[in-house]
């Protein structure tokens, strides 16, 4: 006899992003094992992957597809040659901490980098001091029609913000790192951490960076050369949004590419439409279109 499949579907669930706003999934799954997730497919093969919420905005109709959190798949193994193993649930922030208590060199560079394995993988997460393919070694990833595959990292034609997944599932990582002087290491890892808590509003209700980096078209006097990668937070800062609000949210004081909500009156409507209020006020003073890093799912 086949063996039985027992996977809970929640009804009228309620999706935890680390905005704390927005709406509910009809139906959210919670998946043990590979199976479970292959039942979940067959269920809808367009299904929405849930990470941790950290770059996630849910709009306040909430989402039809089925909502998939992989947080039960946090198998972790840190070996002492440096070849990390992680399923895709596993905590980001939890496992560069354990790395760089093992005297691994690698993914410190991810210091304070909000996400999962499997989600920082999918949009190889990162920021100026390395992004998560930079040690990555091997993927597997399951399919909408169910195939398992384990593949080389270089197998994926991963650029900014985008592992080059085209749809597929983040089940496990393999990352290869350098053992190292641990306190070496760990004072690398500790300076990260202070500058992002100097000048990102890591205490309030946000996600990560709203929008990604733009590369300019044009030389632009003070910001950059044609072709230079630069910082979203500082166009947005030079076009006068610092503080710029829409309802119950805002562009932060502290970092313009943070939007700050408050928990009791803002709604995602809100950030939508700040979102927009930004990126049109960066088109008409800089005439560069921002693409947001922050994922929206569902209906307004």
């Amino acid at each position: 006899m086949p063996e039985v499949i027992k996977l809970e579907i929640e009804e009228d669930a309620a999706i935890d992003t680390w905005f704390g706003i927005g709406g509910r999934a009809d139906r959210l799954a919670r998946p043990e094992n590979i199976d479970e997730l292959r039942q979940c497919l067959r269920i809808d093969p367009d299904l929405r992957i849930m990470g941790d919420g950290a770059n996630l905005l849910v709009a306040d109709g909430g989402v039809r597809e089925l909502v998939v959190s992989l947080e039960r798949f946090n198998d972790v193994e840190i070996a002492e040659d440096g070849l990390v193993r992680a399923q895709a649930g596993v905590d980001l922030p939890r496992l560069v901490l354990d790395s760089v208590r093992a005297g691994l060199d690698g993914l410190h560079t991810l210091a304070g980098v909000p996400a999962t394995v499997g989600g920082a993988v999918a949009m190889n997460a990162g920021g100026k001091y390395g992004n998560t393919f930079d040690h990555l070694a091997e993927v597997t990833t399951l399919d909408r029609e169910g195939e398992l595959r384990t593949e080389p990292a270089s197998n994926f034609n991963a650029g900014y913000r985008n592992g080059g997944l085209d749809g597929r599932i983040v089940v496990e990582a393999v990352f290869q790192l350098i053992p190292g002087d641990a306190t070496d290491i760990r004072e690398r890892f500790k300076a990260i951490m202070a500058e992002k808590k100097h000048s990102q509003p890591m205490g309030e209700r946000c996600a990560g960076c709203v929008f990604k980096n733009p590369v300019l078209t044009q030389a632009m006097d003070g910001i950059g050369e044609a072709g230079d990668r630069v910082g979203a937070g500082l166009l947005i800062d030079r076009a006068g949004c610092k503080g710029l609000a829409a309802g119950g949210a805002s562009v932060s004081e502290r970092h313009a590419n943070f939007m700050v909500v408050d928990k009791d009156r803002a709604t995602a409507t809100d950030v939508i439409e700040l979102i927009g209020r930004v990126q049109h006020a960066v088109s008409g003073r800089f005439g560069v279109d921002l693409e947001t890093e922050v994922v929206i799912w569902g209906q307004p």
